[in-house]
């Protein structure tokens, strides 16, 4: 083959002298509810772990998914930056109980003295605590109605993710898990008669996804989409498979709140790694453990 022909056979392959960089975020910037907060304390909604020798809070332990995200890539949030890292490159805007309504405000927050690099990466995740304050207005207000406000909302959240992405951020957003299938969700099913009120919350949750997914800008090089109710359907339907022993009720006692659960706080027969839920509504360390792997695998592969 000649030096010519073998220049454009190359050329042809799209190769050439020039390698694709992998994308190596500067800083990582976490949006959301329950799902994604580190608390100032270092305290989680999950399981949080103990020191074996000090019985002290080890906020390094059973991270969550944007902890496990920052780890790979050699950062640490201000909240959790025990061997002190003299500028933590992790910036925490996730919060317990925010709404769709409140992320814009967040990311005015972060725009009134900051902006969006293109190596940023910018988690979000969030939509649980407005589809349960969908469902509380049921019956009050008819299922229709109250699935097209979901809908609604899930247009809202594309909207903001779209402003990040717009404004130079690369986004990975996560889909909502089925909120009919969390403990919470199961026991309004054993409680409620008049529908299947566990369906009811899935239909919603659906509703607010499919939403999100249809009004995000489409354009891979900005934003990323992490399925987290495709997968975590997928543990409930098979968790021998997943090595789950139970995916119904909460691992931590009734009478500690969600935020102090510990290693030693747990109901007396459920297993740290093997109970999918934490609390009725938050997540279990192994399956965190499993969205921080389904988001690194998204940041790694998209072509940000």
């Amino acid at each position: 083959m000649t030096a010519l022909a073998a220049a454009a056979l190359i050329a042809g392959c799209g190769g050439g002298t020039e390698q694709i960089d992998p994308f190596a975020p500067t800083r990582i910037i976490a949006f959301g509810d329950e799902s994604s907060v580190i608390l100032d304390s270092g305290k989680k909604y999950g399981i949080n772990r103990l020191n074996t020798d000090t019985q002290l809070l080890d906020c390094t332990q059973n991270p969550n998914w944007v902890q496990l995200l920052a780890a790979n890539y050699g950062m640490v949030f201000r909240q959790c930056n025990v061997n002190g890292v003299a500028l933590p490159q992790g910036i925490m805007y996730a919060a317990s109980g925010l709404k769709v309504s409140d992320l814009a405000t967040k990311i005015d927050l972060h725009l009134s003295n900051d902006r969006f690099f293109n190596k940023d990466l910018v988690t979000v995740m969030v939509g649980m605590n407005d589809i349960l304050e969908l469902y509380r207005q049921f019956p009050a207000q008819d299922r229709g109605s109250l699935i097209n406000e979901a809908s609604v909302r899930g247009k809202q959240l594309a909207e903001q993710v779209n402003r990040i992405a717009n404004a130079g951020g690369r986004v990975l957003v996560a889909t909502l898990f089925d909120m009919g299938d969390t403990p919470f969700g199961q026991n309004e099913k054993l409680l409620q008669s008049d529908i299947d009120r566990s369906v009811f919350l899935n239909d919603l949750t659906a509703a607010f996804n499919t939403a999100m997914r249809l009004n995000l800008l489409n354009d891979g090089r900005l934003i990323g989409l992490v399925l987290v109710d495709e997968t975590m359907q997928q543990i409930v339907r098979f968790p021998s498979a997943f090595s789950f022993t139970n995916v119904t009720q909460a691992a931590c006692r009734t009478d500690v709140a969600p935020q102090d659960c510990t290693s030693s706080t747990l109901q007396s027969d459920a297993s740290e790694t093997q109970w999918a839920w934490a609390g009725d509504r938050y997540l279990g360390p192994t399956v965190q453990q499993r969205i921080g792997s389904l988001a690194l695998t998204r940041a790694r592969n998209n072509p940000f």
